[in-house]
């Protein structure tokens, strides 16, 4: 890094504010007062581990970058390559002027997990954190990303309310049961219609057997739940019953027409 002193970082991380990634750009920090103070950092620690630490030669793709945070903490552990993506530019200037800062190559794009096939390759390691309940399309954005994607690893963070039960299902029930729906571990996707934490983006919170059956459904295996909202997945064959050659509802091909298998 040339050029930046503290003073100046200081004025330019005003300017970009508000962040909702609370980070450390040589001592200047982004967001002090974020209402849930050391953030993303004080939930990167609780799974960081089940990540591999050297992640040499693995590319890497980070939907819903926001500021960058957990790309550049990707790019340290040696990939070859980041790619973060996200479809607020306020986001992505930060997140480019947070990689200057600390002297980090991640390539910044500015794209929706609903066109993911645009990228037209699969990364060795996907993040999607922080993004499922901000969508009004949620199964399908996993869908598309199982698509067109991701190649072996998935680490996914929702919000989650409601119970953390997670009830043992048959493969099928009766059009007579009923009480299943009522037990609390049963996947439930609750809507919110208006506002939530003050947010019109925040659409639909999973419990957390929903968060787990949805990624079951669009074809990742769960291999580790290292803290109540993330999950690390590895993406497995998916069932036919329920796809057939149908995959993900738009768009079911890649941006040359050829299918992304």
């Amino acid at each position: 890094m040339t050029g930046w002193t503290e003073q100046a970082i200081r004025e330019r991380v005003r300017a970009l504010g508000p962040w909702f990634h609370n980070m450390d750009l040589r001592g200047v920090r982004t967001a002090p007062d974020h209402f849930l103070g050391d953030y993303p950092r004080i939930k990167w620690v609780r799974f960081a581990d089940h990540i591999p630490a050297d992640l040499t030669g693995l590319t890497v793709l980070d939907i819903g970058c926001n500021a960058g945070f957990h790309s550049m903490q990707l790019k340290r552990r040696g990939a070859a390559r980041v790619v973060g993506i996200d479809f607020d530019d306020d986001y992505l200037a930060q997140a480019r002027f947070a990689a200057e800062i600390e002297g980090i190559e991640i390539e910044y794009r500015k794209l929706s997990v609903y066109d993911v096939a645009a990228l037209g390759e699969r990364f060795d390691l996907v993040l999607f954190i922080g993004v499922l309940y901000h969508l009004r399309h949620p199964l399908l954005a996993l869908d598309l990303i199982y698509e067109h994607v991701a190649g072996d690893r998935l680490v996914f963070q929702s919000m989650q309310r409601g119970s953390q039960a997670v009830l043992g299902l048959k493969p099928d029930y009766e059009f007579s049961e009923t009480a299943v729906f009522d037990e609390p571990g049963y996947p439930k996707l609750h809507f919110v219609e208006q506002n939530y934490a003050h947010d019109p983006t925040n659409w639909w919170v999973p419990n957390t057997a929903c968060s787990a059956a949805m990624l079951r459904s669009a074809g990742f295996s769960i291999e580790a739940q290292p803290e109540e909202e993330v999950f690390v997945c590895r993406r497995t064959e998916r069932a036919a019953a329920g796809f057939g050659e149908r995959g993900a509802v738009y768009p079911a091909r890649g941006p040359a027409g050829d299918a992304a298998r």
